[in-house]
């Protein structure tokens, strides 16, 4: 199941594989903390010999999400069915699910969240007609950025030279024909990447081998990850910069083998706009089947 795959207009709002909005059982009225900016940790000090404080980071917090107003409606005495339906696709559980939500003919924004809160009014009366109003659901997403809901992707392999023309000179007379074929063009090794968005974006890094202690650097900041480790042909390096690991054949982590020059994981992301990022390897790394894949989303505070 894909992200979003069930929104289709405006005032949509899916959580896992529950849609609410225009059409659907579950209808809502206003929405708090989607727009609103994240709760903020502020690494600001004050200055112990002067006015005023020493500016310092500013990270965001968790984001909280409520749907107020929230109203079911079925057929008479099919209530009950109706708000178990609801409750099993917002039950607790410690894994956040895709949560998307389309305002208007904008596209839609990606969440990752848990339901941390449910209120459904009980009321015979609205059991019995099939209406109960007044309802509420409140969402959770330890990522505070919002996501396009589409995922991109670039890959690259190793630089390697352009074959250029063969000089060989045959026996009589030769001459150069053009056009002139140059061959293919080499890869340079260069990914642009492209964040929409005005927040900073997490990417999905994946290398396969053969490759020894391979790198992705940022152009923009000079910030590298690097790794010291000799990649088989059939070996795949995962590092995920969201989460700020690194998983070797989806299994083992190798987070251990990032050289000194190597940043945090977490502290690699797309800045808004178009970024360039460097694939590159040890000396003598050069195998044509290496490559390197960048996954992202635009992100939106």
């Amino acid at each position: 199941m894909a992200p979003g795959d069930q929104v289709r207009r405006p005032g949509h709002v899916q959580f896992g594989a529950l849609l609410l909005g225009p059409f659907t059982a579950y209808g809502w009225e206003s929405l708090t903390g989607w727009e609103d900016s994240p709760g903020l940790d502020s690494g600001t000090v004050p200055r112990s010999g002067a006015h005023g404080a020493y500016v310092g980071r500013l990270l965001a917090q968790a984001r909280t999400i409520t749907l107020d107003g929230v109203a079911i409606r079925t057929e008479p005495g099919r209530m009950g069915a109706a708000v178990r339906a609801l409750s099993a696709a917002t039950a607790l559980r410690d894994d956040e699910l895709p949560l998307v939500i389309q305002l208007d003919d904008s596209p839609p924004l990606l969440s990752w969240a848990r339901c941390i809160r449910r209120a459904v009014p009980v009321g015979a009366g609205g059991y019995a007609i099939g209406l109960v109003t007044g309802a509420a659901l409140q969402f959770e997403a330890t990522d505070p950025r919002r996501y396009g809901v589409i995922e991109q992707q670039v890959a690259t392999g190793l630089p390697s030279p352009e074959p250029g023309l063969d000089w060989q000179v045959a026996p009589g007379p030769e001459r150069l024909v053009y056009p002139l074929s140059f061959g293919a063009p080499g890869s340079t090794g260069r990914l642009l990447v492209v964040n929409d968005g005005d927040a900073p974006a997490p990417l999905l890094v994946t290398i396969r081998g053969p490759v020894s202690r391979p790198s992705v650097t940022d152009l923009r900041t000079g910030d590298v990850i690097e790794y010291d480790i000799d990649l088989a042909t059939d070996d795949e390096l995962v590092i995920d910069t969201r989460e700020g690991t690194v998983t070797l054949n989806s299994t083992a982590s190798r987070l251990y083998t990032a050289t000194a020059r190597s940043v945090p994981e977490e502290s690699l992301n797309l800045a808004p706009g178009t970024t360039t990022l460097l694939f590159r390897a040890a000396p003598g790394s050069t195998d044509p089947r290496a490559s390197a894949s960048i996954r992202w989303r635009s992100a939106y505070w």
